[in-house]
């Protein structure tokens, strides 16, 4: 067991570290799962099997200490060197190393696994595609069962929630890469005509509130960008423009139900299908959203963000969000 554990565990080493240098396309809710299945294995063997057996072998070397100190009293000896088997049952009782970073951490993956694959995921914002609203750096929070709870790995849906709003950020598998997790705005609904042209967004023929406010100034660019107060559905969120930028969308791919689209030197309309939705980055010229790569199916969901839980560059960031 030592041996086949210690291959396990490198296994397990071995793919983090391809995958932190790249060589490999990682999995996290596979690799948390399988860690949570193998340690569990692990953890029911300890219980019922192994712990049993220390417990045996542990009484068996008190009985006999026991034995031998009746026989010797019987023949007159009372003080007996190394009659005291406290130390050698605590050696015995004690869980060897390959149990301890097995079914000794089972507990604590279990907790994480529930945790993330259920309730709420940890998710690092990567990209300035939400800025204003989400920063580089920001640590936030995603509710996993606000849209209905979902296996983990295979992503289907047990329970049905409520249905994505527009004006949510949500999280979802990049339909061109499922591997991926983006975040981005919900801009339209299944069955809405979304339009953005010459850098205005209607829904359904009608334009979305628009307000100018005072300019935001990227510290990374070191430049400032015309903001707007823009309100969907129930959110009010700002967005960004760059003058620099044509309207037109540049790079279109292919994707499923393109022909729902129409492209013009203005911009965008799209018809959203049936199950899927529209999504938008805040940055509005500086997103890679549904304008390039198509719908989001409802099967790509990951869940609702909702809270910065940190950023190191800025504690002030800490907080909810619209």
């Amino acid at each position: 067991m030592p041996l086949l554990t210690g291959a396990v565990l490198a296994a397990f080493v071995g793919y983090a570290g391809a995958w932190y240098f790249g060589l490999v396309e990682g999995n996290f809710a596979l690799l948390l799962f399988l860690a949570t299945l193998v340690t569990g294995l692990y953890w029911l063997a300890e219980r019922f099997w192994f712990l049993p057996r220390r417990r045996e072998a542990a009484a068996r070397l008190e009985a006999e200490a026991a034995s031998r100190r009746a026989q010797l009293q019987a023949q007159g000896i009372s003080q007996v060197d190394g009659g005291d088997v406290s130390q050698a049952r605590q050696r015995i009782l004690m869980q060897p190393w390959w149990l301890d970073w097995t079914a000794g951490l089972f507990p604590v993956i279990l907790v994480v696994f529930v945790l993330r694959s259920f309730l709420f995921e940890p998710f690092k914002i990567p990209s300035g595609s939400m800025v204003p609203t989400l920063l580089v750096g920001d640590l936030i929070l995603v509710n996993k069962f606000t849209y209905g709870i979902r296996l983990p790995v295979i992503n289907t849906k047990i329970t049905e929630g409520t249905p994505p709003q527009r004006g949510d950020v949500m999280v979802f598998r990049y339909p061109p890469k499922p591997s991926l997790d983006y975040i981005k705005r919900v801009v339209g609904l299944p069955g809405d005509e979304v339009a953005y042209l010459n850098k205005r967004l209607f829904i359904n023929g009608k334009p979305v509130s628009k307000d100018p406010v005072p300019d935001f100034f990227d510290e990374e660019s070191m430049a400032y960008f015309k903001q707007f107060s823009e309100v969907l559905g129930e959110h009010r969120h700002r967005i960004l423009n760059d003058d620099n930028r044509p309207a037109f969308i540049p790079g279109v791919e292919n994707f499923p139900n393109k022909d729902n689209c129409r492209y013009t030197v203005e911009g965008v309309t799209c018809k959203v299908p049936p199950g899927q939705y529209f999504m938008m980055g805040d940055n509005r010229d500086n997103s890679l959203d549904s304008r390039y790569w198509g719908f989001v199916p409802d099967r790509n969901i990951v869940g609702k963000a909702f809270f910065i839980w940190m950023n190191f560059s800025s504690l002030k960031r800490i907080g909810s969000f619209e």
